[in-house]
């Protein structure tokens, strides 16, 4: 059975697909982009990837800790680079939120061009809320 979730004071889908889902105990999020809380589509965090990388860690941290989960509960995640180039800095930045046990990862080359658009990261999680203190 899936749920599709409705994310608090999140950005509506750009297009026909939901930001999460949650299934037989995970939760699969969608690519993510580094949009600002608030912002309209085409504004992004920074036109540096480092910035970007971080604001698209933090769109994911908002759905993960709507659901009362944490970056921990991440297992998997899918990094989309626009520039194969920018891999360096951007596992510099995404070591950041995730200094140990990082989930495992894989790279690929983002299919749409977008422009300013330089990261989208997709991921699943373990659907294991943890208690509000």
């Amino acid at each position: 059975m899936k749920h599709v979730l409705a994310i608090k004071d999140f950005v509506k889908p750009l297009g026909p697909y939901s930001h999460a889902v949650v299934a037989n105990g995970f939760v699969f999020i969608s690519g993510q982009t580094p949009l600002k809380p608030g912002g309209g589509p085409g504004e992004y965090a920074g036109p540096a990837i480092g910035d970007q990388v971080r604001q698209t860690v933090r769109n994911i941290e908002t759905i993960v800790k709507d659901l009362g989960g944490t970056l921990e509960d991440i297992v998997k995640v899918t990094v989309f680079l626009a520039n194969p180039a920018d891999y360096k800095a951007m596992n510099e930045a995404y070591r950041e939120s995730f200094p140990t046990d990082p989930p495992a990862r894989s790279i690929a080359r983002l299919g749409a061009e977008v422009p300013g658009l330089l990261v989208s990261i997709d991921a699943i999680a373990v659907y294991a809320p943890h208690p509000r203190g």
